[in-house]
């Protein structure tokens, strides 16, 4: 059967009685997990196998953000710590090319933690440019301050996860860097004009423009729609994301039950829908919410449906890799005993 136009949640780190008949008559089109859902490799590998087997499809998009730094949801004992994505924007500042190599190498280890475990896709790389007085629920995720080096990093990140198998989420597109709030708790606003936007924030994004996946920024931007944050805002997905960026891969919303979206949870899927989001996705876990969701979620057909299986068609076999040994070095660079 045809999945729906979203991504879910889980409440734990097993799958529910409710959550497996859910699954089952919802059909979402992918899963995302947490913290809460994730205690040990063998519970990962089993509540993902859970879900497929529900579904019945074994090439259903299966994320998580590992970033690394503040934003990892797999880490010790069982995983390995990760920078945060500002080491390697110093690194950069150093040799370009060792920072490259550096972010190539740590994306390419992650994949191979999250690979096994079945989860194929990575909400990860950030392409987001902070500037001075914004809000630090960017920070140090950011490469960096320039979008040329953001994009370069970001575009190495990508090329890792997709060497170990795993496909990158180019995130948050048209730009997060400028916000003067936390999105998980109520709306930024950003006043900036649109040439400034172009060739800062935006211009970040273009050179990425050809990844297969990308998630929305619940970022209202003034100077191009005055009210509705690029989530929902038609005139952002058109003009910018698919207009000026020319992103023609999978768009899906950030979270939709963050605090920066008002209305229900029903009326926030149909307006990122109605927007230009092809899919939505919703992470808290919380069973009612999750079936609002899907209430209001259509088929993944057209040209959503097209996107979604040109994206998912993008993943491919994972490269040979001694991960120790790729450790020992990752851990090299880090300390700057060795070079790209």
């Amino acid at each position: 059967m045809t999945a729906r136009a979203f991504i879910t949640g889980l409440s734990g780190p097993t799958l529910t009685a409710n959550e497996r008949a859910f699954a089952r008559e919802a059909r979402p089109w992918g899963l995302i997990l947490f913290k809460r859902n994730i205690e040990n490799k063998e519970q990962v590998t089993r509540l993902v196998g859970d879900f497929l087997g529900v579904i019945g499809d074994r090439d259903t998009p299966v994320l998580v953000d590992q970033e690394g730094g503040r934003v990892q949801r797999l880490g010790p004992p069982h995983w390995p710590v990760y920078p945060p994505g500002a080491v390697f924007g110093r690194i950069y500042d150093r040799d370009p090319e060792a920072g490259l190599a550096a972010a190539r190498l740590g994306a390419r280890l992650i994949a191979a933690d999250l690979l096994p475990l079945g989860i194929n896709v990575d909400c990860l790389p950030l392409a987001d440019v902070p500037v001075e007085g914004a809000h630090s629920v960017i920070g140090n995720r950011a490469y960096g301050h320039e979008p040329g080096k953001v994009a370069a990093i970001a575009a190495a990140v990508a090329e890792g996860l997709r060497d170990g198998g795993v496909l990158p989420v180019l995130k948050h597109i048209p730009g997060h860097g400028r916000a003067n709030a936390d999105s998980h708790e109520r709306l930024p606003v950003v006043d900036t004009d649109r040439a400034t936007l172009a060739t800062t924030d935006f211009a970040a994004f273009r050179p990425l423009n050809r990844l297969p996946l990308a998630m929305t920024a619940h970022v209202v931007f003034t100077a191009i729609d005055p009210v509705r944050p690029a989530t929902t805002s038609a005139t952002m997905i058109g003009e910018v994301i698919r207009g000026f960026i020319g992103f023609d891969g999978l768009l899906m919303s950030d979270d939709v039950s963050m605090g920066a979206l008002s209305g229900s949870i029903g009326e926030r899927t149909r307006a990122s829908l109605a927007a230009g989001c092809d899919v939505v996705l919703h992470c808290n876990g919380r069973l009612d919410e999750m079936q609002a969701v899907a209430a209001q979620a259509p088929e993944l057909a057209g040209e959503a449906g097209r996107r979604a299986a040109a994206a998912m068609a993008q993943r491919g076999r994972a490269s040979d890799i001694d991960v120790t040994a790729a450790r020992q070095r990752f851990a090299a660079m880090m300390t700057g005993q060795v070079s790209a």
